[in-house]
């Protein structure tokens, strides 16, 4: 028997499958890239920075200072990715675009 109205529920449904199919063009899972270098954060090397507005100036220097080989300003209520990267200077920002705390990660 010819498959009718099922079959055309069925037909209608596969591109929106075929959406939630993984792509292959997606790197695999890691932890990101390595710092050249093998450089890892030294927080504490930026604690002069809490409390000063972050500017790219002190954003520049924060790096230079704490050896990280990338640097990520958090606002508050920021969503965060949760890899750790030992390469990588977190700095947390209050609601006035202040150096709150830092830490490395």
């Amino acid at each position: 028997m010819p498959c009718l109205s099922g079959c055309a529920a069925v037909f209608a449904l596969l591109p929106l499958l075929a959406a939630c199919a993984p792509s292959a063009s997606l790197p695999a899972a890691g932890r990101g890239p390595a710092a050249p270098g093998g450089s890892r954060c030294d927080a504490e090397a930026g604690r002069w920075a809490v409390g000063q507005p972050a500017t790219e100036a002190t954003v520049t220097k924060l790096r230079q200072d704490s050896g990280a080989a990338e640097v990520r300003s958090i606002a508050p209520g920021q969503p965060t990715t949760r890899d750790l990267r030992p390469d990588r200077l977190n700095v947390f920002l209050d609601a006035d675009h202040v150096v709150a705390r830092l830490s490395c990660g």
